[in-house]
């Protein structure tokens, strides 16, 4: 058995903001108070990135039209005694898609610790 760290991705959508610096915000303290409500507070959160067309820099993953927003956040949680790689997406899937219902969970990286 293998400990492994597993990083996902999620959208979240944010209404009646402002601006972007809002849209993080609000977007990063309703997912913590999610998980928090569930015992999860061990789930690292954090905002994705994503790479300017224009400059090819990295910028914040968020999309802000008519006061709505789109943020791409990043959930990243250790996983311990996995017998696989695979295995260890599935535990983090499983655990935080029933707490983040709806929202769907996609994989970015999978580090063996």
């Amino acid at each position: 058995m293998t400990n492994y760290h597993v990083t996902l991705q999620a959208p979240y959508i944010v209404k009646n903001i402002e601006d972007v610096e809002d849209a993080l915000g609000v977007a990063i303290s309703h997912i913590g108070k999610i998980l928090n409500k569930k015992g999860m507070e061990y789930v690292d959160i954090d905002v994705g990135l994503t790479i300017c067309p224009k400059c090819g820099e990295p910028i914040d993953c968020v999309l802000v039209v008519a006061r709505t927003a789109i943020v791409g956040i990043l959930l990243s949680m250790k996983i311990f005694n996995a017998e696989s790689s695979e295995h260890a997406v599935r535990i983090a899937k499983s655990s935080l898609g029933r707490t983040l219902k709806d929202i769907p969970l996609e994989i970015v990286d999978v580090v063996e610790i």
